[in-house]
Protein backbone atom coordinates (compact mmCIF):
# COMPACT_ATOMS: atom_id res chain seq x y z
CA UNK A 1 0.00 0.00 0.00
CA UNK A 2 2.67 2.62 0.42
CA UNK A 3 4.30 1.77 -2.41
CA UNK A 4 1.10 3.14 -4.41
CA UNK A 5 0.79 5.78 -1.71
CA UNK A 6 4.83 7.11 -2.71
CA UNK A 7 3.98 6.65 -6.65
CA UNK A 8 0.96 8.84 -6.90
CA UNK A 9 2.66 11.21 -5.08
CA UNK A 10 5.41 11.16 -7.55
CA UNK A 11 2.92 11.33 -10.41
CA UNK A 12 1.02 14.16 -9.17
CA UNK A 13 4.42 15.98 -8.29
CA UNK A 14 5.79 15.33 -12.29
CA UNK A 15 1.72 16.36 -13.56
CA UNK A 16 2.53 20.20 -11.39
CA UNK A 17 6.19 20.35 -12.56
CA UNK A 18 4.56 19.61 -16.41
CA UNK A 19 1.59 22.05 -15.71
CA UNK A 20 4.04 24.58 -14.24
CA UNK A 21 6.21 24.59 -16.86
CA UNK A 22 3.68 24.43 -19.66
CA UNK A 23 2.22 27.95 -18.38
CA UNK A 24 5.69 29.36 -17.56
CA UNK A 25 8.18 28.56 -20.45
CA UNK A 26 7.91 27.48 -23.94
CA UNK A 27 10.49 26.80 -26.75
CA UNK A 28 10.16 27.79 -30.23
CA UNK A 29 12.59 26.94 -33.32
CA UNK A 30 13.95 29.76 -35.11
CA UNK A 31 12.56 30.08 -38.90
CA UNK A 32 14.28 33.26 -40.59
CA UNK A 33 17.13 34.92 -40.00
CA UNK A 34 15.88 38.43 -39.12
CA UNK A 35 17.86 38.04 -36.00
CA UNK A 36 21.29 37.84 -37.10
CA UNK A 37 23.39 37.82 -35.69
CA UNK A 38 22.41 37.71 -32.20
CA UNK A 39 19.62 34.95 -32.98
CA UNK A 40 20.28 32.32 -35.99
CA UNK A 41 17.86 30.27 -38.23
CA UNK A 42 17.33 27.24 -36.52
CA UNK A 43 17.97 28.10 -33.24
CA UNK A 44 16.06 26.31 -30.46
CA UNK A 45 15.33 28.90 -27.75
CA UNK A 46 13.16 28.78 -24.68
CA UNK A 47 10.93 31.69 -24.04
CA UNK A 48 9.49 32.85 -20.62
CA UNK A 49 5.60 33.15 -21.05
CA UNK A 50 5.63 34.50 -17.45
CA UNK A 51 8.08 37.68 -17.74
CA UNK A 52 5.78 39.78 -18.40
CA UNK A 53 2.56 38.52 -16.23
CA UNK A 54 3.31 41.65 -13.66
CA UNK A 55 5.13 44.25 -15.77
CA UNK A 56 5.33 45.42 -19.32
CA UNK A 57 7.84 44.46 -22.32
CA UNK A 58 10.76 47.21 -22.15
CA UNK A 59 12.60 48.96 -24.52
CA UNK A 60 15.78 46.40 -25.81
CA UNK A 61 13.55 43.08 -24.56
CA UNK A 62 13.38 40.37 -27.17
CA UNK A 63 10.15 39.02 -27.57
CA UNK A 64 8.08 36.51 -29.33
CA UNK A 65 4.74 37.68 -30.43
CA UNK A 66 1.85 36.98 -32.59
CA UNK A 67 2.04 38.98 -35.40
CA UNK A 68 -1.22 41.14 -36.25
CA UNK A 69 -2.10 39.71 -39.76
CA UNK A 70 -2.23 35.69 -40.77
CA UNK A 71 0.81 33.85 -40.21
CA UNK A 72 1.33 30.23 -39.23
CA UNK A 73 4.29 30.90 -36.67
CA UNK A 74 4.94 33.61 -34.06
CA UNK A 75 7.70 36.11 -34.82
CA UNK A 76 10.72 37.35 -33.06
CA UNK A 77 11.94 40.91 -32.84
CA UNK A 78 13.23 43.49 -30.72
CA UNK A 79 10.83 46.06 -28.70
CA UNK A 80 12.52 49.30 -29.65
CA UNK A 81 9.39 51.93 -29.29
CA UNK A 82 7.01 51.74 -26.24
CA UNK A 83 3.57 53.79 -26.52
CA UNK A 84 3.67 56.75 -27.33
CA UNK A 85 7.10 56.68 -28.21
CA UNK A 86 7.97 58.80 -31.60
CA UNK A 87 10.35 56.53 -34.24
CA UNK A 88 12.02 57.22 -37.53
CA UNK A 89 14.32 55.93 -39.32
CA UNK A 90 16.66 57.80 -41.40
CA UNK A 91 20.54 58.93 -41.73
CA UNK A 92 21.36 54.85 -41.21
CA UNK A 93 20.05 55.27 -37.36
CA UNK A 94 16.67 54.82 -35.58
CA UNK A 95 15.52 57.41 -34.12
CA UNK A 96 13.10 57.21 -30.69
CA UNK A 97 11.95 60.59 -29.40
CA UNK A 98 14.73 62.62 -31.39
CA UNK A 99 17.22 60.41 -29.91
CA UNK A 100 19.89 57.93 -32.17
CA UNK A 101 20.36 54.73 -31.01
CA UNK A 102 23.78 53.26 -30.30
CA UNK A 103 23.28 49.77 -31.76
CA UNK A 104 26.34 47.85 -31.63
CA UNK A 105 24.20 44.46 -31.74
CA UNK A 106 22.43 44.60 -35.20
CA UNK A 107 23.62 43.12 -38.07
CA UNK A 108 24.44 46.35 -40.06
CA UNK A 109 22.59 50.10 -39.82
CA UNK A 110 19.37 50.55 -41.61
CA UNK A 111 19.59 51.04 -45.33
CA UNK A 112 16.31 52.65 -45.33
CA UNK A 113 14.22 55.38 -44.42
CA UNK A 114 10.75 55.53 -42.18
CA UNK A 115 8.85 58.46 -41.50
CA UNK A 116 7.89 59.62 -38.03
CA UNK A 117 5.27 57.46 -36.67
CA UNK A 118 4.01 57.61 -33.15
CA UNK A 119 3.35 53.82 -31.47
CA UNK A 120 -0.20 53.34 -30.14
CA UNK A 121 -1.35 53.03 -26.63
CA UNK A 122 -0.70 49.67 -25.90
CA UNK A 123 1.04 48.66 -28.63
CA UNK A 124 4.70 48.08 -29.48
CA UNK A 125 7.61 49.16 -32.08
CA UNK A 126 9.28 46.18 -33.10
CA UNK A 127 12.75 45.71 -35.23
CA UNK A 128 14.83 43.01 -36.12
CA UNK A 129 18.61 42.86 -35.43
CA UNK A 130 19.00 42.45 -39.14
CA UNK A 131 17.83 45.58 -39.80
CA UNK A 132 18.04 44.83 -43.71
CA UNK A 133 16.24 41.84 -43.90
CA UNK A 134 13.39 41.40 -41.64
CA UNK A 135 9.53 41.94 -41.38
CA UNK A 136 8.97 44.44 -38.86
CA UNK A 137 7.22 47.38 -37.58
CA UNK A 138 8.72 49.62 -40.75
CA UNK A 139 6.50 48.16 -42.58
CA UNK A 140 3.50 50.10 -41.02
CA UNK A 141 2.18 47.71 -38.14
CA UNK A 142 3.14 47.46 -34.53
CA UNK A 143 2.60 44.58 -32.10
CA UNK A 144 -0.53 44.89 -29.47
CA UNK A 145 0.28 44.11 -25.80
CA UNK A 146 -2.54 41.42 -25.76
CA UNK A 147 -0.43 39.59 -28.96
CA UNK A 148 3.09 39.18 -27.04
CA UNK A 149 3.99 35.09 -26.03
CA UNK A 150 7.04 36.24 -24.15
CA UNK A 151 10.57 36.98 -23.42
CA UNK A 152 13.30 35.16 -25.31
CA UNK A 153 15.30 33.50 -22.66
CA UNK A 154 17.87 31.46 -24.07
CA UNK A 155 19.01 29.14 -26.70
CA UNK A 156 19.73 25.85 -26.14
CA UNK A 157 20.30 24.13 -29.91
CA UNK A 158 22.57 23.03 -31.18
CA UNK A 159 24.69 22.22 -28.26
CA UNK A 160 27.81 24.60 -29.72
CA UNK A 161 24.82 27.77 -29.53
CA UNK A 162 23.93 27.61 -25.88
CA UNK A 163 23.52 31.25 -24.70
CA UNK A 164 21.15 33.88 -22.69
CA UNK A 165 19.60 35.76 -25.10
CA UNK A 166 20.92 39.60 -24.86
CA UNK A 167 18.25 42.69 -24.33
CA UNK A 168 19.94 45.85 -23.93
CA UNK A 169 19.18 49.14 -23.09
CA UNK A 170 19.94 52.18 -24.02
CA UNK A 171 21.32 54.95 -21.61
CA UNK A 172 21.40 57.73 -24.48
CA UNK A 173 17.17 57.38 -23.68
CA UNK A 174 17.61 57.18 -20.67
CA UNK A 175 20.23 60.24 -19.82
CA UNK A 176 17.92 62.20 -22.20
CA UNK A 177 14.96 61.89 -20.19
CA UNK A 178 16.28 62.40 -16.62
CA UNK A 179 14.10 65.38 -15.14
CA UNK A 180 16.77 68.25 -14.47
CA UNK A 181 17.76 69.20 -10.96
CA UNK A 182 16.83 72.71 -10.31
CA UNK A 183 18.97 73.60 -7.14
CA UNK A 184 17.23 76.84 -4.96
CA UNK A 185 18.77 78.59 -2.53
CA UNK A 186 16.42 80.01 0.42
CA UNK A 187 17.31 83.84 0.48
CA UNK A 188 18.04 85.75 3.62
CA UNK A 189 15.23 88.30 4.51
Amino acid sequence: MKIFREVGIAVLIAIAIFVFLQFNIQSYTVRYGSMLPNIKEGDWIMVSKASYFISDPQRGDVIVFSPPFDSPHPYIKRVIGLPSDIIEVKDNKVFVNGIPLEEEYTMAEPDYEMQVIEVPADEYFVLGDNRNNSNDSRYGWTVARGDIIGKAWFTYWPAGRWTVIKHYGYPELSMAGEPETAVSHPTEA
